[in-house]
């Protein structure tokens, strides 16, 4: 499991609100590793409406 607070480091410039797939994605082009972006993958599809959001969601898969 990673920290969201390490998480958070690679979606830097996220336009929020913003869903999965912009997160991944942003994820990815901030060089984040296969376990960031793994969880990243485990998120619902929502709209997420703030940083916090995403910590929380990610909080609630482990």
């Amino acid at each position: 499991m990673v920290n969201p607070i390490q998480v958070q480091k690679f979606l830097k410039g996220v336009d929020y609100p913003a869903n999965k797939s912009a997160l991944i994605e942003t994820a990815r082009q901030q060089g984040a590793d296969d376990d960031v972006c793994k969880d990243l993958e485990q998120l619902p599809d929502e709209d997420f409406q703030t940083p916090a959001e995403v910590s929380q969601a990610l909080g609630k898969l482990h």
